[in-house]
């Protein structure tokens, strides 16, 4: 299997290669540039929604939901500052 491998190994290399293009025939376009537009203003939409459930998870917390005792307000008479 070995013998056979190495046999055919440079054959299938050099039926396969692509050569590389000129720096000149490269470019980004157009395309990609929506892309990264598209990227960012995801990044930006997944941002502000993490920033809206913390918000409503602290709030939840606070109220006392999941199982801790209600944050005391400022005009509870047992509050010591």
């Amino acid at each position: 299997m070995n013998g056979l491998l190495i046999l055919v190994l440079p054959l299938v290399t050099r039926l396969t290669q692509d050569p590389t293009p000129a720096k000149e025939d490269v470019k980004a376009g157009p395309i990609a540039l929506v892309v990264f537009l598209l990227l960012i203003a995801a990044v930006v939409f997944l941002s502000f929604s993490l920033v809206k459930q913390l918000r409503k998870a602290q709030a939840a917390k606070d109220s006392g939901v999941y199982g801790d005792e209600p944050a005391a307000s400022d005009d509870e008479p047992g509050r010591t500052d």
